[in-house]
């Protein structure tokens, strides 16, 4: 049985411990589900059914896997490989630095005015925007359409959806005047997307 995470250490460190025993990786559903059965006080002890609270929750951990990824790059110890669909502890590579800090994600998250400004009505409309689409369980095509990808003529490949997600992701970046939930629906269909065109 896995005992309580030390409550005296930092959430990325918290994060530490639990991909250290998951050496495979685990997606950020499961690596909450962690936190909470092992009595993190590092999130909100609170039901991920409130929307509010599941936004808070995804964005503290995903903030503490940001700080964790830049503090093992920077003891050139490991790497931390980042989706929601799979967070995972990699052997360090010499040049993964750079492209590290080039993660507009990472912007996002370390910011933590977004964590502050961000309200219920913001989560709200993201919600909206793109899971009303996926309704019926067509999360391929609502993703497709959310990148105006749904009507190409050629058969699509995965080098073209991800620069279709650069694009997107550099128009719509709160840096450059864009939309927090447009910036996180783009970044969620960047994941559906990645399942089908692997």
């Amino acid at each position: 049985m896995n005992k309580d995470l030390p409550p005296e250490l930092e959430l990325p460190d918290q994060l530490l411990i639990l991909l250290r025993e998951q050496p495979q990786g685990c997606g950020e559903y499961q690596l909450i589900q962690q936190l909470k059965s092992r009595h993190s006080t590092r999130i909100p002890n609170l039901p991920l059914t409130d929307k509010l609270v599941l936004f808070r929750t995804h964005f503290l951990v995903f903030n503490a896997l940001y700080l964790l990824r830049d503090r093992l790059l920077a003891e050139r110890s490991a790497q931390l490989s980042i989706s929601p669909l799979c967070i995972q502890l990699l052997p360090y590579a010499e040049g993964s630095d750079e492209v590290a800090l080039q993660d507009p994600l990472r912007t996002y998250y370390l910011d933590l005015s977004n964590l502050r400004d961000t309200r219920e009505e913001d989560v709200e409309k993201l919600l909206e925007s793109f899971w009303t689409r996926m309704q019926g369980g067509d999360e391929k095509r609502a993703a497709l359409e959310l990148f105006e990808l749904d009507a190409a003529p050629q058969p699509l490949t995965l080098a073209a959806i991800k620069l279709r997600y650069r694009q997107l992701v550099s128009l719509h970046h709160p840096d450059r005047g864009g939309s927090t939930t447009r910036l996180q629906s783009i970044n969620l269909a960047m994941e559906i997307l990645q399942r089908y065109y692997r």
